[in-house]
Parts: structure tokens; C-alpha cells; sequence
């Protein structure tokens, strides 16, 4: 059964930085893209990060210089470096799995409050 817990989200000021982490078990991580979205209250869940097997990485222009993804193939997770928080980073922040011919899976969630 595939599993993505994510863990590390909480509350933090402007300014501050968060780690999240996200755990994976049950399917072949090393063939996988993976990304972390984010879903603010009446808007579309959207891309931030994401990360293909070989290791590049790319990221939603409002957080490129802030954030940066990294997985490790050894503990199979994905983690997500954010720096310089903004109120606007504020969300449920998701990890995905994701391949061209196989089922993707999505965690269950973490909330980031960035706030005052």
C-alpha cells in the first residue's frame, strides 16, 4: 500500500524558515518525480517544487530562491527547505508522487501558517 506522510509544518513569523519532510513507502520511489503543492482556501492546489529521479528541480516563480527540494533515495523521502517565509506561503502543503505510466499518490497534508 503506498504511503506519503508529510511532517514539519506548523506556525512561523515572516522572515522564518521551515523544513518539511516527507516520508514514503510502497512503490518504486527511485522512477518517481516528486513535488510538494500547496492549497490556500478558495484556490486551485499548485505546484511549487518538484524534483525528477536524476535529481533536477524546478519551482513555481514566487518561491524560486526561497525553497528548495531534495530527496534522498536511501530513506525514500522528500524534503522541502523553506526560507524567507512570506504570509502569502501560507497553506496545506502536500507531497506527490508522480510517474508517466504509473499511478500517482498524494499525502494527506501539513499546514504551514506563516504569520505575525
Amino acid at each position: 500500500q503506498p504511503q506519503l506522510v508529510e511532517s514539519g509544518g506548523g506556525l512561523v513569523q515572516p522572515g522564518g524558515s521551515l523544513r518539511l519532510s516527507c516520508a514514503t513507502s510502497g512503490f518504486v520511489f527511485d522512477v518517481y518525480t516528486m513535488a510538494w503543492y500547496r492549497q490556500t482556501p478558495g484556490k486551485q492546489r499548485e505546484l511549487v517544487a518538484q524534483i525528477i529521479p536524476g535529481g533536477n528541480s524546478d519551482y513555481a516563480d514566487s518561491v524560486r530562491g526561497r525553497f528548495a527540494i531534495s530527496r534522498d533515495r536511501f530513506k525514500k523521502t522528500t524534503d522541502l527547505q523553506m526560507d524567507n517565509l512570506k504570509l502569502e506561503d501560507t497553506g496545506v502543503y502536500y507531497c506527490h508522487a508522480t510517474h508517466r505510466y504509473r499511478d500517482d499518490y498524494w499525502g494527506q497534508g501539513t499546514q504551514v501558517t506563516v504569520s505575525s
